[in-house]
């Protein structure tokens, strides 16, 4: 599998360089799961984790499962990652990450679930595949199940595939003539599903310390430069709506949310790939030390309730 290219345009539709089948591409990122695997309403607070972990003990082993897409594969890095495997030259956040927390002096097992193109949930594939994305499985269905059952620390970054995923139905006609009613209620179905995953990675772990990174106002990304106030305004209501009102509310002593909103460095061009929509390897080093911090400081700040990301466009 060395060489293996992902890429992902900026209308989200993923592609793999060397294959040109869109089954053949799905067989294969999911044939690459089975074969490395072996085949409160919102999650508010602490309930389902009663313990409030630690941080890792100076030297200590970390048991680490990343949940995500593109991003956590290093999709626009100079290495990216094949989900699932050992990558231990990727320069992604998550293998970045993982070299970080060994230079610390711990040890670290760890599994990169993460697979481009991946959404939270079921219901933001079947959408996706009404208006012409191609999606490959969500977290709940191909990342959630092979969490590590000893895992101490699980991350997990989820919203922006969802968003344009969103932004898909919208230019085929979803939402009619009141196009913010439908965004606010697949929020609602974003909101759900982080509950499910949460409780379903719970089951699996008991209590690790979770790591989430809200979303990015899309509207500020380099990829949307281009687009229409009104494509925009839609963007930047979906993040914030995600972030503010669902990713946000989850803190907790056993849930700690990195602020990727109201981060300058998540508007910075230079932290960004030629498509302006996935990280480059500056990018994921400006991430993967936000989780390390997260991962190994007994404090880590709240996000904010208010900041000029949540407002990029009038």
């Amino acid at each position: 599998m060395k060489g293996v290219q992902y890429m992902c345009d900026t209308g989200g539709r993923f592609f793999r360089t060397s294959f040109h089948s869109p089954i053949l591409r799905i067989g294969l990122l999911l044939g690459v799961v089975v074969a490395a695997t072996g085949c409160d309403k919102l999650g508010l607070g602490d309930n389902g984790s009663p313990t409030a972990p630690s941080p890792p003990a100076p030297g200590s082993a970390i048991f680490y499962t990343a949940v995500g897409a593109s991003d956590a594969a290093g999709v626009g890095s100079s290495a990216e990652c094949v989900p699932f495997t050992d990558c231990p030259n990727g320069m992604g956040y998550v293998p970045v990450t993982v070299r970080a927390l060994k230079a610390q002096g711990f040890t670290v097992t760890s599994l990169n679930g993460g697979i481009p193109t991946t959404v939270i949930g079921p219901d933001f594939g079947a959408l996706g595949a009404m208006y012409g994305r191609i999606i490959v499985g969500s977290m709940i269905e191909t990342q959630m199940p092979f969490v590590q059952t000893n895992a101490t620390v699980v991350t997990i970054f989820a919203g922006v595939n969802e968003i344009l995923t969103i932004r898909a139905a919208l230019g085929g006609g979803a939402g009619g003539s009141d196009p913010n009613a439908f965004i606010d209620a697949q929020v609602r179905a974003f909101a759900n599903d982080y509950a499910t995953l949460l409780t379903g990675i719970r089951a699996r772990a008991g209590s690790p310390r979770i790591v989430i990174l809200n979303v990015p106002n899309a509207a500020g990304m380099p990829f949307m430069a281009g687009a229409s106030l009104a494509d925009r305004q839609a963007a930047q209501r979906m993040a914030v709506g995600m972030s503010k009102t669902v990713v946000n509310q989850l803190v907790s002593s056993s849930v700690t949310v990195i602020d990727m909103m109201c981060d300058g460095r998540s508007y910075a061009p230079s932290n960004y790939s030629s498509d302006g929509l996935h990280p480059n390897d500056p990018g994921y080093a400006f991430i993967s030390s936000e989780v390390v911090k997260a991962i190994t400081q007994r404090s880590y700040p709240a996000p904010q309730a208010s900041c000029a990301g949540m407002t990029i466009v009038p």
